[in-house]
Parts: C-alpha cells; structure tokens; sequence
C-alpha cells in the first residue's frame, strides 16, 4: 500500500494522521523538531502512526502516495520540493477535510474567511450568527479546532466557519466555499512568502474554486485587493457608503444594513448596539452578516445575534476595572497593524504594554495614532531595544518582565484611563502563545481589580 507522508506535527498535522490512520490508509509523520513532547507521541501511539524525528529523509517519499503539509511548512520546504520533482500529490490539511467533507455529501456547507487582520473574530461571530439562526455551525481551521478534526466531529448539514491563513491556502487544489470573505491586506508573513503581492495572491485562492451560485465577501474601498481574483461567486462588498450593487454598509448615522440583489436597504440596527468596540469590528460584522445571510440566517436572528455577540477572547476584550481605570486584553495584536486597530478601537487616554519577541517591522506606525491618546507607554520583553529606537522619544516607562509590566501599567493609570495589553509582538520571549500571554494579563487585571 503506497504510503501519506505527514509534514509537520501539530495540530493540523496529528488531525491529518488520526484521520487518515482511521480510514486504513498507511501514514508517516515527519517533523523537524527532535524532541516530540509527550502529547504528540501519546496522539501517534493511539493510532500506530510511526514518526521520523528531527529531519525529514528523501527515503520516506519511495512508494509515496502523497504529500500532506502542516500550514506551518513552507511548500518550498527541500522536501517538499523533491516531492513535487517526484509528480507527487502535495496537499494541506484543510484540502484533505475538503476531500472528506465533500465524499459525504450530507448537505454541509464551508463559510470560509481570509484576510490579514480581523478573520478570527469575524468566524466566531458568523458562526455566532448561524447557531443564533438555529444553523448547526461550528468555528474552525485557523480558529480552534482543525477542519479535519470538525469534519469528523459534527454532524450532517454542518455550516463551516471557517479561517483561513495564507499558509492554508497556498496547499488548496479542489476546494470550494460557498462563501468566502476576503477581509483586507497588510504586509504579514513576508518571510514565508517573499512580497506582498504574494501574499495576496494566497489569499485570493479562498475564491477560485467558487460558481455564480456561491457568494463572494470583499470590502468595497479595496477593490485593487481582489478585482483579479478568478472564481465565479457572485460579488457583495462592505463598507462605509451604500454601495452601488448588493452589499452591506455602515452609514453615517451609524446604521448597520444591508442592500439586498434587488436594490432594497434594510436596516440592520445600531452601531452602539455592537458589544465589539471600533470601525474595525463594524466591518467584520459586515462581512460576518454577509456570509450568515447567504447561509439562510434571517436578518432578525443576525441582529438579535450581533447585539449579543461578546466578542472573542485576547481581542480588544475588556478584562476589568477598578477606580475608573478600565483594562482591554488585545494579546492577539501580534503585528503593528493589529495594535494600530486597538489604538484606534478606544478612545483614550491609554497606558500601552508594547513588546515581546520583535518580528522586524517598524514600530513607527503607532506615533500617529497615539497622537492625542497617550497617557504612558510601558516597553518590556526582547523587543525593548527596538521600541526604544524607533518610540523612545514617547513618554514611556521600561520594564523588563510582563507581570512586573502589567502592575506598573495598572497602577500608573488615572481615573478615565484605558489599560492596554496590544503588544504589537509575538509572545515567544516570555509565554508559549499569545492565549497564554493574555490569560496571564486577565488574570493580574482580575487580582488588581479584587484588591
């Protein structure tokens, strides 16, 4: 029986191989990292998947069937690339739950959201939105739960949240959403794919596979970011003035609504009634409302639904507050792009926690949208030197270590301030991930606000 190689063993990766393990198929995990912690071999052990260790051997390509890849695994990988020199199958693991969702046939249907910033609340809340219609949904992919690993868990008639990362759309082939979001673009993960319009270029995959039936999400200020996409879905954009063709805006009076195919308007509800602060969550509820109607949500459970949506964990979420001072987790915000977004999300004055493990890009961004805003910056972790450099001249404060950061920042803020944990850093310096990171912080905000 030729064999499936599995590239990388995390998440995704082990969902592929319990999967693929189950089904009969013979399977081999290959992954770089030499010491596999305790989890991941219990997880193999279960299903008698064998693993290779700390390399990946050309060997293990001989009587090879195909290739399934880790969204973490460059396809320019050197084994990647001996596999396609081979001529063989190089996938993903949301390309193999396609596979599986679609040999069911069970009436299931893939809402499928990319975008550089803002994709993972606009899941949760589209499939807030469905599950608030009465639609079994599920959030899944890039969010959570592998989709493989959805797949096999629910049941027939399933809408799919689904978030999709650049690295999940470069190993497509057949798969197909009947409706997909297209959220906006900045320069991200310029590393893996080299310029920005690659990464664009990525991202547009989320539409190619679509058909005149299926609906395609993209805000309507940007149409330079998507006008090229290939795919037949019809066309309904989002934004801030009504838009000449089916669509859904925020006015300026403040009204979220949609423009039905047929050119009638109806109104949605407030923005103030949103419980998710800022312009940018107005505009992934639009998006969300978009992809929950084409799914057969009615438009009174998506406003019963976005008037109840709380948000999701590590953005922008309020955490706590003690004598006017009021604090936000945005442990999320990764990039400089995404702490612009939590800048402009509050309205200030703000104590910002900025650093963690630099990931090379200016922090120059922030001055302009600090202006005005700012009571104090807090620097801490790897990236100090860097924030120095480039913000060093901002009234600002240096401590090292987060909990010692975090307690000077709290205790620091007046009556009115806003507390803001958006690092504009990975985690990596002090925490594993950036839940980690921002499960600490709730919990220091939540002692602090105890007294």
């Amino acid at each position: 029986m030729a064999r499936t190689i599995i590239v990388g063993a995390g998440k995704s990766g082990l969902a592929a191989a319990r999967f693929l393990a189950t089904q009969g198929s013979e399977v081999v995990v290959t992954d770089s990292n030499a010491l596999p912690s305790e989890a991941q071999l219990a997880t193999l052990l279960k299903d008698h998947v064998p693993a290779v260790w700390g390399n990946h051997p050309l060997s293990l390509l001989d009587d090879c069937a195909e290739v399934v890849l880790s969204p973490g695994i460059s396809p320019r990988l050197p084994f990647v690339a001996e596999a396609v020199k081979r001529g063989l199958s190089v996938i993903g693991e949301v390309e193999l739950a396609h596979r599986a969702l679609r040999v069911k046939g069970d009436g299931s249907r893939i809402f499928a959201i990319t975008g550089t910033n803002g994709k993972s609340t606009t899941t949760d809340l589209l499939a807030h939105l469905l599950s608030t219609a009465g639609i079994q949904a599920v959030a899944c992919g890039n969010l959570g739960k592998p989709f493989l690993q959805a797949v096999k868990e629910s049941s027939p008639g399933t809408s799919y949240a689904l978030e999709l990362s650049s690295y999940q759309l470069e190993t497509i082939t057949e798969f197909h959403a009947e409706g997909a979001a297209f959220l906006n673009l900045t320069p991200d993960h310029l590393a893996r794919h080299g310029t920005l319009e690659a990464y664009r270029q990525a991202k547009l995959r989320i539409f190619e596979r679509q058909t005149e039936n299926d609906l395609r999400v993209v805000p309507a200020a940007h149409s330079e970011w998507w006008s090229d996409a290939t795919g037949r879905g019809a066309i309904a954009t989002f934004g801030w003035a009504t838009p000449s063709g089916p669509g859904a805006f925020c006015g300026p009076d403040g009204k979220l609504c949609i423009k039905n195919p047929d050119g009638r308007i109806t109104e949605v509800l407030s923005r103030s009634e949103l419980k998710i602060p800022g312009d940018h969550n107005v505009e992934n509820a639009l998006a969300a409302l978009l992809l929950a109607r084409q799914g057969g949500a009615s438009i009174d459970a998506i406003r019963e639904g976005l008037r109840s949506y709380p948000g999701l964990a590590h953005r922008i979420a309020f955490c706590g507050e003690k004598n006017g001072v009021r604090a936000y987790n945005d442990s999320k915000g990764t990039n400089v792009d995404a702490t612009v977004i939590a800048i402009r999300a509050l309205k200030g004055p703000l104590v910002l926690l900025l650093g963690g493990t630099d990931k090379g890009a200016s922090y120059q961004p922030l001055r302009e949208e600090l202006n005005g805003k700012l009571r104090k910056l807090v620097f801490l972790g790897e990236a100090i030197p860097q924030l120095e450099r480039d913000l060093g001249d901002l009234s600002h404060d240096v401590v090292v270590t987060f909990d010692a950061a975090v307690h000077h920042a709290l205790e620091l803020a007046k009556s009115g301030d806003q507390v803001l944990l958006s690092p504009a850093c990975a985690s990596f310096d002090q925490f594993t991930h950036f839940e980690e990171r921002g499960d600490r912080f709730e919990a220091l905000v939540r002692a602090w606000a105890n007294g």
